[in-house]
C-alpha cells in the first residue's frame, strides 16, 4: 500500500463520515464513533505500510504528514467518544458532531498534502468548522463576541498565506512542495519574493497560533464545550508549526522570516508565562499555557530547531488534550494537596540558579554520551539552555530538602533528558535537521529564558514584595493587551448581536477579565 494513497484515506474516512450525518442526523453517535475508530486504524495502518518497506531513517518525505495524521486521528477518537458522553442530552449534538468530523478532515487533508493551495484552503477549512465549534451555543454572548475575533484574525491570516502563494509562484513556477523543494536546494540565498512571501507565512503562522496581542480569542473559548477547548489546544493551533516544518526549506534561508518569529514567540512566551502564574481557573491557566507553548514552538522554528518544534508540537498536544478532558480531576488533585501537602519552603536564589546549573550539566554530558554512539545527534547550546530551565525546577525542593529527594530530582533530570534524546533523535530523522543557529537570536532567546525564570523565582520566593504587587494587576489583567486590540477590531468591524446578546452584561464573578457571559 503506497504510503500517499493509504494517508489520503483519513480526510475520506472523516468526509464520509460528516455526510452521513448530515443524511442521518439521528444515528450521529453511531457515525461519529465508526468514523473516529476508522480514522485511527487507517491512521495505524498507513504508518505501519510506510515502515514496512524501509528503514526508518529513510523514509520518504510524507512521513511527517503521517505521524502528524497519527497524532490527530487518536486526539479524534478520543475527543469523539468524551464527547458522547459530555453532551448527553444536548439538543445540538448533530451540528455538533458534524462540525468535528469537517474540521478533522480538513485537518486530515493539510497534513497530508504535498500542496501549498490546498494546504491554505484545508486551513481555512479548519477554521470554518471551528467556527462552528466556537458558536456551539450561540445564544452566549462571549461565544459569538470570541468567534467573531477569532473570524477576523483567520482572515488576515488568509490575505497573507494568499499574497505569499503568489509571489512564490511568481518565483519558482510551482506550488508542490516537492518542487519548491528541489527548487531551493540549489539556491544559497531567496529573492526578494521568496524572501517577503516567507515572511507572510510566518506572520499568518503567528495570526493563527494566537501570539499576542492576538491571543484574547484563544483565551477566552471557554464559552465553548470542554471538548472543542481539547480539540483546538491539543490540535488545531498546533497547525502554524506543522506548517512552518512543512516549509523548513524556505524559512532556513530567509532570516527576516526567523527573527520575526523568535521575536514574537519569545515575547509571548515571556508574557504569557508570567500571566499563568496569576490564574486560579484551571482551563483558563491550559488556555495561557497553550499561548506561552506556542510562543515556545515558533521560536524554536525561527532559530532552526526543527526537530525539537516537531517533538514539542507532539507532546504539547498529547498533554494538553489529557489536561483539558480531565480538567475536573485536576481540580479535585489540587484541593487533595492543598489539605495534605507540605508549605512551600522558598530557598535561596542561590540554590534556584545552582539548579540551572547542574540540570545544564547533566543535559550537556547526556547529549556528550549520546554523540559518541550516534555521531549526527548534537545539542546546539541554545537548546541545553532551553532544556536546562525548563527541567531546573525539579530541583527546587521547595517542600523540603533531603538527600533522597536530591536523589530523585536528579534522577527524574536524567531520565528525562535520555527520554528526549531518544525523541530528538527520531524525529531528526522525519524533519530537516537543525543548521547552524544564529548567535543574535541565540543570545536573544537565552536572555529571553534567564530572565523568565529569574522572575519565576523570584516571584515565588517574595509574593508580597515590590516586584509581585507592582507586576501583579498587569499581569493579572494579560497586560491589557488583548482589550486593547478587541477595541481597535470592534472599532473597524464590530460584531453583529441579537437583540438578548446585547442586553448582556459582564458577570463580575468571571474568573477571566473582560470575560462576558
Amino acid at each position: 500500500m503506497h504510503t500517499l494513497t493509504s494517508g489520503w484515506l483519513l480526510p475520506l474516512v472523516y468526509t464520509i463520515g460528516w455526510l452521513l450525518i448530515v443524511a442521518q442526523p439521528r444515528q450521529h453517535w453511531a457515525i461519529a464513533r465508526a468514523a473516529g475508530l476508522g480514522g485511527l486504524l487507517v491512521a495505524l495502518l498507513s504508518v505501519i505500510a510506510a515502515t514496512a518497506g524501509a528503514h526508518f531513517s529513510t523514509l520518504d518525505a510524507d512521513t511527517l504528514g503521517l505521524l502528524g495524521a497519527m497524532l490527530v486521528s487518536l486526539l479524534g477518537w478520543v475527543i469523539i467518544q468524551f464527547s458522547s458522553r459530555y453532551l448527553t442530552g444536548d439538543a445540538r449534538q448533530s451540528r455538533f458532531i458534524g462540525a468535528m468530523l469537517f474540521t478533522l478532515a480538513s485537518v486530515g487533508v493539510l497534513l497530508l498534502s504535498r500542496h501549498l493551495l490546498v494546504i491554505v484552503l484545508a486551513w481555512s477549512g479548519t477554521s470554518v468548522g471551528l467556527h462552528y465549534l466556537l458558536t456551539h451555543y450561540p445564544e452566549r454572548k462571549a461565544a459569538q463576541i470570541v468567534a467573531h475575533k477569532k473570524f477576523l484574525i483567520s482572515r488576515c491570516a488568509e490575505l497573507c498565506l494568499a499574497i505569499a502563494l503568489f509571489l512564490v509562484y511568481q518565483a519558482t513556477g510551482t506550488l508542490s512542495l516537492d518542487a519548491l523543494a528541489s527548487y531551493l536546494g540549489t539556491r544559497e540565498s531567496l529573492p526578494t519574493g521568496l524572501h517577503v512571501a516567507a515572511v507572510l507565512i510566518a506572520l499568518a503562522a503567528i495570526l493563527k497560533t494566537a501570539q499576542l496581542p492576538l491571543h484574547g480569542w484563544l483565551i477566552q473559548v471557554m464559552e465553548a464545550p470542554t471538548p472543542v477547548s481539547a480539540l483546538l489546544h491539543a490540535g488545531v493551533v498546533n497547525i502554524g508549526g506543522f506548517v512552518l516544518i512543512r516549509l523548513a526549506e524556505l524559512i532556513s534561508l530567509a532570516p527576516a522570516a526567523q527573527i520575526v518569529l523568535v521575536i514574537a514567540g519569545s515575547t509571548t512566551a515571556v508574557l504569557a508565562s508570567l500571566v499563568m502564574m496569576t490564574r486560579i481557573s484551571i482551563k483558563v491557566r491550559l488556555a495561557w499555557s497553550t499561548c506561552a507553548q506556542m510562543g515556545f514552538m515558533l521560536l524554536e522554528i525561527g532559530l532552526g530547531l526543527y526537530e525539537l518544534a516537531l517533538l514539542h508540537l507532539v507532546a504539547h498536544s498529547l498533554y494538553k488534550a489529557h489536561a483539558f478532558l480531565s480538567a475536573g480531576n485536576t481540580v479535585e488533585e489540587a484541593r487533595h494537596r492543598d489539605f495534605t501537602g507540605a508549605r512551600m519552603v522558598p530557598a535561596s536564589p542561590y540554590w534556584y540558579l545552582t539548579a540551572a546549573l547542574v540540570t545544564g550539566a547533566l543535559i550537556a554530558a547526556s547529549a556528550w554520551v549520546w554523540h559518541l554512539f550516534q555521531p549526527t545527534l548534537t545539542l546546539p547550546l541554545v537548546t541545553i539552555l532551553i532544556l536546562a530551565f525548563g527541567l531546573a525546577p525539579l530541583l527546587w525542593f521547595e517542600q523540603g530538602r533531603s538527600a533522597a529527594l536530591l536523589v530523585r530530582g536528579l534522577g527524574q533530570v536524567v531520565a528525562l533528558t535520555q527520554l528526549y534524546l531518544l525523541w530528538h533523535w527520531l524525529f531528526g530523522t522525519v524533519v530537516l535537521p537543525a543548521e547552524t543557529v544564529s548567535v543574535a537570536l541565540t543570545v536573544w532567546v537565552s536572555l529571553c529564558f534567564l530572565g523568565l525564570y529569574i522572575a519565576q523565582f523570584w516571584l515565588r520566593r517574595n509574593p508580597q514584595g515590590r516586584l509581585s504587587t507592582r507586576l501583579y494587576p498587569w499581569a493579572y489583567n494579560g497586560f491589557y493587551l488583548d482589550e486593547t486590540f478587541t477595541r481597535v477590531t470592534f472599532r473597524v468591524w464590530p460584531a453583529t448581536l441579537s437583540p438578548s446578546q446585547a442586553q448582556t452584561r459582564v458577570n463580575r464573578f468571571s474568573s477571566q477579565p473582560g470575560e462576558l457571559l
